[in-house]
């Protein structure tokens, strides 16, 4: 009970039509157009729902929110109190907040860092399934994201122990997977001197899918910054792009399940195989 998944992110992003090119060209991804307030908002179309992902026109680039699905209003309502407990301040979203996620309710709040974090009850389902590129069904949804940060153990504490996250796995000294469902992990939050969202993974409903979007990638002129792998905790098997607002974004599929017998360890090395970086891999040894 509780949180139930990664339910979208917000981007701020300096250029909305960049994005647009990858996500249609390179991953299939649709994107409609949306009133956000006084501002339009690219919606990019993961799957039935609404949306996954929103791009915000700004100035600059950045996270604006991160969005988490929950149960139900009691739910809502007894993760309220644990935030406000823990010292919190937990604010209700506007009606126009509800309205472009497709929630029936939805509370926010500040994490360590300075980011927005919110909490929503209600998915709006808008479409029977995304249209994909012919030969494969594509992205299937939002898996995960990776926070760095130079407050590690406050938002371990924040994840672990308000929000009652799990903890998977992790690499000492500086690098922890978290899972609030079955899915291995929905966050990693790892050690780092400047915050920062190091990637955002897009899952794939299949190998083949992700070996098409390769091929895109590549005929696309698109960068990319960590070559196709498997990684060595979750299994899953991804490559990187750099995306347009200077991080990553993660293409995979195949990661694990995990149930409540599984014990938490330390990994060791990354990858099974593949996965070399275009620059310095900051994990390469977590920083302490």
């Amino acid at each position: 009970m509780g949180i139930r998944k990664l339910g979208y992110v917000g981007l701020n992003v300096t250029d909305v039509d960049a994005w647009t090119d990858l996500l249609g060209r390179t991953l299939g991804i649709g994107v409609t157009r949306a009133k956000s307030g006084m501002n339009e908002v690219a919606l990019a179309e993961l799957d039935e729902f609404k949306y996954r992902l929103a791009l915000h026109p700004s100035a600059e680039d950045g996270p604006r929110e991160l969005g988490w699905i929950v149960d139900s209003r009691q739910e809502l309502d007894r993760l309220t109190q644990r935030l406000e407990d823990a010292g919190f301040a937990v604010k209700e979203g506007t009606a126009d907040e509800k309205e472009l996620r497709g929630a029936t309710h939805l509370r926010w709040f500040t994490d360590p860092v300075g980011y927005r974090v919110e909490l929503a009850v209600g998915e709006a389902k808008v479409r029977l399934g995304a249209d994909r590129p012919a030969g494969g069904a594509g992205v299937t949804g939002l898996g995960h994201f990776v926070l760095a940060s130079p407050k590690l153990q406050e938002l371990r504490e924040l994840y672990e122990s308000v929000l009652e996250f799990e903890l998977t796995d992790y690499r000492a000294p500086g690098l922890f997977f978290f899972r609030c469902n079955r899915t291995h992990h929905s966050i990693a939050l790892a050690a780092a001197e400047t915050p920062s969202i190091h990637h955002l993974e897009f899952e794939h409903a299949s190998i083949d899918d992700v070996g098409r979007a390769y091929d895109r990638a590549q005929a696309n002129g698109v960068p990319i910054s960590i070559s196709l792998g498997r990684h060595m905790n979750d299994k899953a098997i991804s490559f990187y792009v750099r995306n347009p607002s200077g991080f990553h974004l993660e293409i995979g599929c195949g990661g694990i399940e995990v149930g409540d017998d599984w014990v938490p360890h330390d990994f060791g090395r990354p990858d099974e195989w593949g996965h070399r970086h275009a620059d310095a891999n900051p994990f390469a040894t977590p920083a302490k």
